[in-house]
């Protein structure tokens, strides 16, 4: 399994945008200080508020408005399913990252959450990799 920990500024925003996604939100690890986004059975989100997060690391933590610290990606099933997370992110508070890529074989579009962290949607066909 991977827990993902990103740091929020609004945690009840951040739980919007992300159930807006289509993610559920595991009540057994939300409490006020930071919420656990379902993505997959193996893949969650830790959403978690600044001065939570800041308790984690002696280092500082990225401002994502202004500089990148991690870009996580999300396979997904297919070109319309990258579109569908992509446009519910940008309808959901999202700002696009960069412009959607289409290879042939390969699609992908990225879009930040709230805080700026930065995610990319790709789909990759499978007979490509034969």
């Amino acid at each position: 399994m991977i827990f993902v920990n990103l740091p929020v500024s609004d945690l009840e925003r951040s739980k919007a945008f992300y159930s807006a996604l289509g993610f559920d939100i595991n009540q057994q690890f939300t409490d006020d200080k930071a919420a656990c986004i379902v993505i997959s059975d193996t893949i969650f989100a830790m959403i978690v508020t600044k001065p939570y997060f800041e308790t984690f690391s002696q280092k500082s933590t990225a401002d994502t408005s202004t500089s990148v610290a991690a870009i996580n990606a999300l396979s997904r099933d297919s070109k319309e399913d990258v579109d569908a997370i992509a446009d519910k992110a940008l309808t959901s508070g999202g700002i696009q990252t960069n412009d959607p890529q289409d290879l042939g074989f390969m699609y992908s579009r990225s879009f930040q959450d709230p805080d700026g962290n930065m995610w990319e949607a790709l789909w990759m066909d499978p007979g490509h990799l034969e």
